[in-house]
């Protein structure tokens, strides 16, 4: 029986369709797809039985590729070593296999071998030689050949788990492409990591394609975390519903002689929020300097061009008071 999701996001790639491909062993009834449909279910979300042979496999996906015309192609492990090379489509590769010949020799993965998940073909075993093992190692070395294409730097996202006991290419990726980022996990994509991680990266190329434009609000780090240092109750629940609506990015205090350690702030945030924060930290002393619409913080920032919220005053005394007052805005 399929899991169900009390968290959707109809509004992320709507009308819009989603390639998704598969793993080594996998199949297209991997457990992803399902998550990706439950998860974002006014998307079309294609996947398609990769053929064994990787350099048959590169042909059919291009081919497809052509077919379907994909808003976005997500590829996990091999499948996102093989979605890289899907150039000219928004991408996304979640701990891509880019040395998947030396990995396949690494953990074993030759002789006989069973499909992870049921395939139309019905066929369930399959026998890795040492010959696939070089078609695989020639297939990788085919990788990053557009890569210093600009239009193609900001096409490719990278998601890479900290925990991965298989495959371990973010320095290799990041040699080609800026937009990496580290998740908290293994090689296999977790439902948490796919709320977290994987639905704010795609909601971010949603935008862009879209060109559209949401108000910019920031939140402290005082309004964050509380004095003994744990997240604020309620915080994360009106983050999720800030992110439907707004751009939110996050202030601490820049450099001074009392605060030396910026990235304990910073690793305190990454923590707490995951994908989100992603180049979404700001550091200021002066929040004058920053534009946006919406700042909420903990104290009076009578200099912000745009709206204060202090959390902690008596219109808004919790996250729950900020909640209200954001679902009456409606996203304006």
């Amino acid at each position: 029986m399929e899991r169900q999701y009390q968290i959707q996001y109809p509004s992320v790639m709507e009308n819009k369709k989603l390639m998704y491909v598969h793993g080594f062993a996998s199949s297209a009834q991997s457990g992803t797809v399902s998550v990706l449909r439950q998860l974002l279910p006014n998307t079309e979300v294609v996947a398609y039985d990769i053929p064994l042979d990787p350099q048959e496999a590169i042909a059919f996906l291009k081919r497809k590729c052509e077919e379907d015309k994909p808003d976005l192609i997500v590829g996990t492990s091999a499948g996102g070593m093989m979605t890289e090379q899907l150039y000219g489509f928004d991408r996304i590769v979640i701990n891509p296999a880019f040395q998947m010949g030396d990995t396949m020799g690494k953990h074993g993965m030759t002789g006989k071998q069973t499909y992870q998940n049921p395939r139309q073909d019905g066929v369930q075993e399959f026998i890795v030689t040492k010959a696939l093992v070089k078609q695989f190692a020639e297939l990788t070395e085919q990788c990053f050949t557009h890569a210093d294409d600009k239009d193609e730097q900001q096409r490719v996202w990278g998601l890479f788990g900290d925990k991965d006991p298989l495959v371990n290419t973010f320095d290799l990726y990041r040699q080609h492409y800026p937009q990496a980022i580290h998740f908290h996990g293994e090689h296999r994509l977790s439902d948490k990591i796919a709320i977290h991680y994987l639905v704010p990266v795609i909601r971010w190329i949603d935008d862009r394609q879209e060109g559209r434009e949401r108000p910019v609000l920031y939140i402290t780090i005082d309004a964050m975390r509380a004095p003994q240092g744990q997240v604020r109750p309620s915080m994360h629940k009106c983050f999720e519903m800030l992110l439907e609506h707004y751009d939110v990015y996050f202030v601490c205090p820049a450099l001074t002689n009392e605060k030396q350690d910026m990235a304990e702030d910073h690793d305190w945030i990454e923590e707490a929020i995951s994908a989100p924060a992603y180049n979404r930290v700001v550091y200021a002393n002066n929040t004058a300097l920053l534009y946006g619409d919406y700042m909420i913080s903990t104290h009076d920032n009578d200099k912000f061009m745009g709206t204060n919220i202090r959390l902690g005053s008596d219109e808004f005394k919790t996250w729950d008071e900020i909640i209200t007052y954001f679902e009456r805005l409606g996203g304006q």
